[in-house]
């Protein structure tokens, strides 16, 4: 038999944000739980005392005040060097028989080069480049004949190291990239490895979002 405290805590999983928001104790649970009691009466069948929604939705907030925000907190103060890159390109060409030798062609072609960005991701029907623009026109010239989808310029990354214990603690990547969300800045690309992430944004918004997460690490 469905609790008042299991529907609750199910209704607020689906919202991310508001799940969020209740973990930091920043919403009205008294205005929530007035414009959850529809919902909820309505998956238990009965009648639904707001009293007792709100009482759920308080101990809720306690349970995910420690769930969420300790563990989460304790990476983000272990995160280690941050690594800003300018002036990058990022191409995305359609997947296709030839672009696998004509990226070996690339590396081969940039692997004398110092100092230089680079890094590809190939999903089921998109391979992603992301090159420095000092050497951009290496793309142009070997990929010739291969369908461009996109190809955005002056763009920056940041790239984080993370602790080991990112890869078990649930919410790391959301809490960031939530944080980024409320600044209003725009990703342009997400690249990652177990303990790494990079993010491409603008040029004009890389000082914003390296502050973001710079401030992550004295929450």
């Amino acid at each position: 038999m469905k609790t008042i405290a299991a529907v609750v805590e199910n209704y607020i999983k689906t919202k991310p944000f508001l799940l969020n928001a209740l973990a930091q104790g920043i919403i009205n649970l008294t205005s929530l739980s007035r414009n959850m009691l529809p919902d909820l009466q309505q998956e238990l069948g009965k009648d639904v005392k707001q009293g007792a929604i709100v009482m759920a939705l308080k101990r809720l907030s306690e349970d995910l005040d420690f769930r969420m925000n300790h563990k989460i907190v304790k990476v983000l103060k272990n995160i280690g060097e941050i690594t800003v890159r300018s002036s990058l390109v990022d191409y995305t060409f359609a997947v296709s028989d030839t672009i696998l030798n004509k990226q070996a062609d690339l590396i081969a072609d940039i692997k004398n080069y110092t100092d230089i960005f680079y890094t590809s991701s190939r999903g089921v029907s998109e391979t992603n480049i992301v090159i420095s623009e000092s050497v951009s026109q290496l793309v142009d010239k070997h990929f010739v004949g291969e369908k461009l989808l996109h190809k955005f310029e002056n763009l920056a990354s940041i790239t984080v190291k993370l602790p080991k214990d990112n890869v078990s603690t649930p919410g790391v990547y959301y809490f960031i990239f939530q944080r980024l969300a409320w600044e209003g800045i725009i990703i342009n690309e997400v690249i990652s490895t177990s303990f790494e992430f990079t993010i491409l944004v603008s040029d004009e918004e890389v000082d914003l979002a390296f502050k973001v997460i710079k401030d992550l690490k004295s929450i």
